[in-house]
């Protein structure tokens, strides 16, 4: 009897995800951004330095942090003014930097890819000088018309957190849009799990502690994939679909692993299932699973586990200030 519950439990999952054809149409299938980001050719190009100058697609961050760190300041200014949009989003460049090249898209905007539906991170706090770092990572439909509420939550998660903490609002990756194939499976995951270890790994290289990660919904799997790459100290997940893993053992990961679920999420309907790379796998929040489980009996529904006065954002201040 559980094995055939768990069969039309994935028949369930399965057909409300991509049974539907007006479903499939309604979100299709969402391409990231591929290629080089604009200028980059008249980077590598330049030879006004009389040396090669990192690839973008190619150097580590740490090799870019050690390139910038041989440049006098009136060096990194020029490539900042010739190549804003190469130096804006190259990770293991100097925060000040990556600031001054991004100017034109905001305050302390710390990537901006204008290309699809946009790639942006902007840091609430000083990043330069902070104890502590937060990245929260949203989840599906999040793009540059729609960052306001990732840039909204690292606002309030940075007001409850100690005056040491920096937080990262990071739509740095494709999101799934709507409900379709891309919400059902990893591949916009893997895509994002990547640039998250490549952005975590470029706060490593600047000189920066390692981030605390919350993850958001369709967040989390990225999350989940990049957990064995990053450095990150904690990782945090609500509202989870799953994270591609059966447990925290799976996760192959040092960082200290919580999770929360509100009984008011909607995401508590979804089947916690993996199968022809369909679902996410176990719920994070199940006992066998390992994390730690944090309170979230408060919190009124998927979108609010940063919402003023709720245990999720008190517990989740504590893990991104180090006192939990």
């Amino acid at each position: 009897m559980p094995r055939f519950r768990k069969t039309l439990t994935t028949a369930v999952l399965t057909a409300l995800l991509v049974g539907s054809t007006a479903g499939w149409a309604s979100a299709g299938s969402v391409s990231a951004p591929s290629g080089p980001l604009p200028g980059t050719a008249a980077w590598l190009a330049d030879d006004s330095l009389g040396q090669e100058l990192p690839d973008p697609t190619t150097a580590t961050p740490a090799e870019v942090a050690a390139f910038f760190g041989d440049l006098t300041d009136a060096q990194q200014q020029r490539l900042v003014q010739d190549h804003p949009t190469v130096v804006g989003n190259l990770d293991g460049a100097p925060v000040n930097l990556r600031y001054e090249a991004n100017a034109p898209a905001g305050d302390w905007v710390l990537a901006y890819d204008p290309r699809g539906r946009g790639l942006i991170a902007q840091v609430v706090g000083d990043l330069e000088n902070a104890t502590h770092v937060s990245v929260i990572v949203p989840g599906s439909d999040i793009d540059i018309s729609t960052f306001d509420r990732t840039a909204q939550w690292a606002a309030d998660l940075r007001a409850e957190a100690s005056d040491d903490t920096a937080v990262i609002a990071w739509a740095g990756y494709t999101t799934p849009s709507g409900i379709g194939p891309d919400l059902a499976t990893g591949r916009l995951a893997e895509t994002g799990a990547e640039r998250l270890t490549r952005f975590t790994d470029g706060l490593d290289a600047a000189g920066l502690p390692d981030p605390a990660l919350f993850c958001h919904s369709y967040g989390s799997v990225v999350c989940g994939l990049a957990a064995p790459y990053t450095d990150a100290s904690d990782i945090v997940v609500m509202g989870s679909p799953g994270m591609r893993a059966d447990d925290v053992t799976a996760l192959d990961t040092d960082a200290h692993v919580w999770a929360a679920k509100s009984p008011d999420d909607w995401i508590d309907r979804v089947p916690n299932v993996e199968v022809l790379g369909l679902g996410h796998g176990a719920d994070p929040t199940s006992p066998g699973f390992g994390a730690t489980v944090l309170p979230a009996d408060d919190v009124p529904a998927h979108d609010e586990y940063f919402t003023t006065g709720t245990s999720t954002l008190t517990a989740f201040a504590a893990i991104a200030g180090g006192d939990l």
